[in-house]
């Protein structure tokens, strides 16, 4: 008679293996932990650079809406000012035309019919902003189309009219001098001249000192010539 399967002795597994994957009371494996909050939450991105990343995407959207359209790798400067004259559709700046009657006011008193138009101080800085991005992408600073040379004259064409049209000059901010600098240079100055008068003090004193201790010696020594002739004539 063979032996039950759950009985000592048998071959069998007793129904109460905790190794039977059916077992509701069978220990289960701990779940994986989660991952790292640190790891999941990217640090958040400063204003220029979520604003530089919308002009990049802005700006390959336009190479891929353009007839026919561009790739990256044959964008030129030429390019570059189609795109900056494509979004002076969406600008925001009066610029008065040659024969408006409020050319070159700075505050016109009545509304014309001139066209709005990017100023030059935001197209400025998005040159700047995309040329930056384009060698983060990979791109060749020598080969780089926002810094050609024909997109600098354009944009200083764009300064130029824009300043003669709203009568408002774009000049270079001059740095103010630190004046605890300006300071510190007078002081060592006037420092470096002050031993330069003491050296010529000093020459005159010397110079003038010398005659009198070349009198002195001549005196003393005709002295004692006097004395010593004195006592040769009494002996």
């Amino acid at each position: 008679m063979e032996p039950a399967p759950g009985a000592p002795g048998g071959t069998g597994e007793g129904p109460s293996s905790s190794s039977d994957p059916a077992d509701p009371g069978a220990a289960s494996p701990p779940p994986p932990l989660p991952p790292r909050q640190e790891q999941q939450q990217q640090p958040p991105l400063s204003r220029y650079e979520s604003q530089k990343r919308r002009d990049w995407n802005t700006f390959l959207q336009y190479l891929t809406n353009h007839k026919p359209p561009l790739t990256l790798a044959r964008c030129s400067g030429a390019h570059v000012i189609e795109f900056l004259k494509y979004l002076d559709q969406f600008g925001k700046t009066k610029v008065h035309a040659a024969g408006c009657t409020f050319f070159g006011q700075p505050n016109p008193p009545a509304p014309c019919a001139c066209p709005l138009r990017q100023a030059w101080g935001s197209l400025d800085a998005l040159i700047g902003r995309l040329r930056a991005a384009y060698e983060e992408s990979g791109g060749r600073s020598e080969s780089n189309p926002f810094a050609a040379r024909p997109v600098r004259i354009y944009l200083r064409e764009v300064r130029e009219s824009q300043a003669k049209a709203r009568g408002i000059p774009y000049e270079k901010k001059k740095r103010k001098r630190d004046p605890s600098a300006a300071t510190a240079a007078s002081a060592s100055a006037s420092a470096a001249t002050v031993p330069e008068k003491n050296s010529e003090a000093g020459g005159e004193s010397s110079s003038s000192a010398l005659p009198a201790a070349g009198g002195t010696s001549s005196a003393t020594t005709s002295a004692v010539g006097v004395r010593r002739d004195g006592s040769s004539s009494t002996s």
